[in-house]
């Protein structure tokens, strides 16, 4: 077995053992930012790099608090949203900007957070969860195709050469995966924005006709 292959399969060892954080899981009382930290730091073990030392720090929550990404806390107390808040934030900050996070987050928040009729938050965080439960088979899939995919690459290259460039390929491969799906969430979010501004603008038109 040569080594990408071997590093493929720790990876892919690595990935089954990814749990999200079980919604039963997440307290539903209200816990000040020390108890907020230990839990997320144990919570997201799983799924932390290797280079983090801690899920998230004091002073990231409360940056994301002071941009408005999240709800400021009741009497230095967070509540079980602000937890949910605080999970979705730590998997979209590995690779989307501060200002997409707040877009993607904001009508969610101002629709669901804190509600006590109807779905609320901890109803759209379990969705969430069986979704991506069911999305991660296909990931699995995914990478072992691009795998097999390189291994068809350079193979009139000498041994050494070749697994070299073939490594290089398959890194393209995932890395060209991961461009495209940012690109997606990126413009559908600038899409969103712009229909938002346009109704704001047409909305503003018409009073000014009104009047």
């Amino acid at each position: 077995m040569d080594n990408t292959k071997k590093r493929l399969n720790d990876i892919l060892h690595q990935l089954a053992e990814i749990d999200y954080v079980h919604p039963d899981d997440i307290p539903n009382i209200d816990l000040y930012m020390d108890q907020v930290l230990t839990f997320l730091d144990q919570e997201l073990g799983t799924v932390r790099e290797a280079t983090e030392d801690k899920a998230m720090t004091k002073t990231m929550i409360n940056n994301y608090t002071k941009n408005q990404i999240l709800p400021s806390p009741e009497k230095k107390k967070y509540s079980r949203d602000h937890m949910l808040n605080l999970i979705f934030i730590y998997y979209l900050k590995n690779f989307l900007s501060m200002k997409d996070i707040k877009s993607i987050l904001d009508p969610i928040n101002e629709r669901y957070f804190g509600s006590d009729e109807g779905l609320g938050f901890f109803d759209i965080y379990s969705a969430m969860v069986g979704y991506e439960s069911k999305v991660a088979k296909d990931v699995t899939k995914d990478i072992i195709r691009k795998y097999n995919l390189s291994k068809e690459a350079f193979l009139d290259q000498e041994e050494e050469s070749r697994n070299e460039l073939q490594e290089f390929t398959f890194i393209c491969e995932l890395a060209f995966d991961v461009f495209v799906k940012k690109m997606m969430i990126e413009q559908f979010i600038a899409g969103r924005e712009a229909k938002e501004k346009n109704t704001s603008e047409n909305g503003s038109e018409e009073k000014t006709k009104e009047k």
